[in-house]
């Protein structure tokens, strides 16, 4: 096993990087206004602070989304390789696809996903 041409790629790697920084070093232009070292996002000067309380439903729904959304990449997966896999994939699938309904309907159930009424109104329901 010859680990030349990892080293080899890891030298020009090194390379190209240094090249561009020093480049980059050499040409680039130099701001020495106040307002360079400002915030500035999207043509909107910002204004306040950026720590605002957020509600925990917002990283909740965010949770959920990254979660279903890996399903759905998993269940794209399965029906690209749907021939290859035969039956027992299929069975496979259809056992996934159950408990991802399940959980989806746990969470209905739950409130998980209800934005509008408060914790207190889900107890009583």
């Amino acid at each position: 096993m010859t680990i030349w041409p990892l080293a080899v790629y890891f030298v020009a790697v090194l390379l190209v990087v240094t090249v561009m920084l020093g480049l980059s070093y050499v040409l680039g232009q130099r701001h020495r206004e106040p307002a360079t070292g400002s915030q500035y996002e999207s043509g909107i000067v910002s204004q306040g602070s950026a720590h605002s309380r957020v509600s925990v439903k917002f990283f909740l729904v965010a949770a959920l989304f990254v979660a279903f959304d890996l399903e759905a990449v998993f269940l794209f997966l399965w029906a690209v390789a749907g021939r290859e896999l035969g039956w027992p994939g299929y069975i496979e699938t259809l056992i996934f696809a159950g408990i991802l309904l399940a959980t989806f309907f746990y969470l209905l159930r739950t409130g998980a996903l209800d934005w509008y009424r408060s914790a207190g109104e889900r107890e009583r329901s």
